[in-house]
């Protein structure tokens, strides 16, 4: 049976949301996986999480341990550690959770088309209204149906398909083969955003076939993850806004794209500084200083930041000029 790593990076503060992530896996109707957790320096310890595990479960999970390096750092050195005869790499974040049969239906499948990637859909809460299962691809792009029990498809342009929207990804429900982890990484200097939009288009760019499914493989944790949730006015929203840019503007140089390509990263550029401001200006609200020495950075690497800041403050005063 085809072999399948799981890596799940580890950080966070809540007792027992890893042991929950860890029972879905053992639950898989797809048996030959290891586990590997890494442990990014989390706040809650990792140990007792497996408390409860019998001693055949334990020894398939390997523990790697690291410097608080973020998400994509941790990804990555679970990457590394990937045994010489795993065949694919499957992602879990540990506040997600698998539905039974996810590896058994990605593994069978991509094994059959010969696919280096695989997407499955993933089901969340009132929190995650903006994502968008694999069947609603069909609404703004044509599909290729390769299977109907599972729902298998193949989108010809999936690389076009995520610039404008990328919201139908996620990398609990993303499943690699060789050609891909052997060779593919993170940003981990990305921390907060946009390390795995990048990692997303380097895999389907950089795929032989890409596949998904309409099938749901994980469901989402909720008002768990340390890494979501960043609100508008912490010192840390100016940042994730920025690492959104430059993930952005790194996608942007490291491929050719066509003028619609361009056209959509630009216009999530945009948005990136948009709501970078919007967050300024709320602190100014709140008569607190903005952050100038990030904001400074960002304008070195970036000027068209300076205009978006110049059309928002007119903007503002635009309509108390007219008001007088």
């Amino acid at each position: 049976m085809t072999k399948c790593s799981v890596v799940i990076p580890y950080y966070q503060r809540d007792a027992g949301i890893l042991r929950r992530a860890l029972v879905s896996v053992f639950a898989q109707s797809h048996a030959n996986f290891d586990i590997i957790v890494v442990d990014d320096e989390s706040p809650c310890p990792l140990e007792p999480e497996l408390d409860g595990f019998s001693a055949q479960e334990r020894a398939r999970i390997h523990i790697v341990t690291q410097k608080n390096a973020g998400p994509g750092a941790a990804r990555n050195a679970g990457m590394d550690a990937v045994a010489a005869d795993s065949d694919y790499v499957a992602f879990l974040d540990s506040d997600d959770e698998w539905t039974p049969d996810h590896l058994k239906i990605a593994v069978d499948h991509m094994s059959r088309f010969e696919a280096d990637c695989y997407f499955a859909s993933i089901s969340g809460g009132d929190a995650f209204y903006y994502h968008f299962g694999v069947s609603a691809l069909s609404d703004v792009t044509n599909i290729v149906r390769l299977n109907d029990e599972p729902p298998i498809v193949e989108i010809p342009d999936i690389a076009s398909v995520m610039l404008r929207n990328w919201s139908f990804m996620h990398l609990s429900a993303m499943v690699i083969g060789a050609r891909l982890f052997r060779t593919t990484r993170f940003e981990a200097s990305l921390r907060l955003a946009a390390e795995d939009v990048l990692f997303f288009y380097e895999c389907v760019r950089n795929s032989g076939r890409t596949i998904l499914s309409d099938a749901v493989g994980a469901t989402r944790g909720e008002g768990i993850n340390i890494f979501h949730g960043v609100d508008s006015a912490s010192p840390l929203f100016l940042k994730q806004q920025f690492n959104t840019w430059a993930a952005l503007d790194r996608l942007g140089t490291r491929f050719s794209h066509g003028p619609d390509d361009r056209a959509s990263i630009e216009a999530y550029k945009q948005t990136a500084r948009q709501q970078a401001l919007w967050g300024q200006a709320r602190l100014v609200r709140n008569r607190r200083a903005p952050q100038f020495r990030q904001l400074a950075h960002w304008a070195w690497r970036d000027p068209r930041i300076v205009t978006s800041a110049m059309r928002l403050a007119v903007g503002k005063l635009l309509p108390k000029a007219a008001q007088r």
